[in-house]
């Protein structure tokens, strides 16, 4: 079984990154039962995108056939990619590499199935590395949207694929607004 882990230097003595699309390395981890036999870094060849960022990591951790991938936070369109194929996302930081492998392999990280972070929340919006505003800028214009706006252009996507997304993404959102709303009553107790 392969486990993938967003690391920022790569390795099982690296620290989990506090964010998918955008950790520049990746710890492959391949686990024979509850043990683990090899790792090796590969580089988020899309952590400087100006967008898109989380949506072509997620198909990078796809295309290395993750059961599982380990993260600090996940955004809706990277959550969406990943849940579609299967992956289990586990959200953990501060701990090393080898501990969060270790923990979600003796069941004391569980799988999450919605993003950890809101649509548009993540670094692009106009410019990536904070050059045109960061996260600022992106829940401002969050706050102004009406409706989020499909992930992939339609024409390069068939319409049953589309339709997929779509769908996947509408439940992802309503499980985030149940969380929302769910923490809104917690507060106000």
């Amino acid at each position: 079984m392969k486990i993938v882990v967003a690391t920022t230097a790569g390795g099982l003595d690296d620290t989990v990154s506090p964010v998918f699309g955008r950790c520049p390395t990746f710890t492959v981890v391949d686990v024979e039962g509850k043990k683990i036999k090899n790792s090796s870094v590969i580089q988020n060849q899309y952590a400087g995108a100006t967008g898109g960022a989380g949506i072509q990591a997620a198909q990078s951790i796809v295309s290395q056939g993750a059961k599982a991938v380990i993260a600090g936070n996940y955004g809706p369109n990277a959550s969406m990619v990943l849940n579609q194929a299967g992956i289990e996302m586990i959200s953990a930081q501060g701990i090393s590499v080898r501990d969060a492998v270790t923990k979600y392999l003796g069941g004391e990280l569980p799988p999450t199935t919605a993003a950890t972070v809101p649509m548009f929340g993540g670094m692009g919006m106009g410019g990536g590395m904070r050059r045109g505003g960061g996260r600022r800028m992106g829940t401002k214009f969050m706050q102004q949207a009406s409706m989020p706006t499909p992930t992939m252009p339609t024409s390069q996507v068939p319409k049953e694929q589309e339709l997929q997304i779509l769908e996947t993404q509408v439940q992802t959102l309503e499980q985030q607004l149940d969380q929302l709303k769910k923490r809104l009553a917690e507060l106000r107790k």
